[in-house]
């Protein structure tokens, strides 16, 4: 399995920013971790930008390349109707993980215009939601499979 995981704006800030909420690893740390984590069970490619179109480009060039999408689209998640159409259109099953319980935060950050389009969400578990997300979506992946 080949897995992509975006991670969209601020996030290469990870360690520094705000660590009361985002935690203190870094995002080459929580991506290390989690090649680690995934061992012969998946192949992890990983992405970030704070650009949007970049991001779109990212996940549409995704079909036919790999299995499926993890994706922290940060605070496109509340605004990028682009982003929410790439992960549409790639027809690729993405998880959507975010290190804080959105829930628990302001209040523009309770809608996300791309869960909708994601075959599920994960939140709250800092930087172990990435693993969780990983687990989840090999699950759905192999589930398809043995379904199709």
């Amino acid at each position: 399995m080949k897995i992509l995981v975006v991670n969209g704006p601020n996030l290469g800030l990870l360690g520094k920013r705000e660590p009361e909420i985002y935690g203190s690893e870094t995002l080459a740390e929580i991506i290390s971790r989690l090649r680690g984590y995934a061992a012969d069970r998946a192949e992890i490619q990983d992405f970030q930008s704070d650009i949007e179109g970049e991001i779109v480009h990212a996940i549409g060039s995704a079909m036919n390349v790999f299995d499926g999408i993890i994706i922290n689209p940060a605070a496109y998640t509340h605004t990028s109707v682009a982003v929410r159409d790439a992960i549409a259109g790639c027809g690729l099953p993405t998880v959507e993980v975010h290190l804080s319980n959105v829930h628990k935060r302001e209040s523009f950050r309770h809608e996300s215009l791309t869960a909708p389009v994601c075959v599920g969400q994960i939140m709250g578990f800092g930087s172990n939601g990435y693993q969780l997300a990983l687990d989840a979506l090999l699950a759905h992946l192999n589930n398809r499979k043995i379904g199709e």
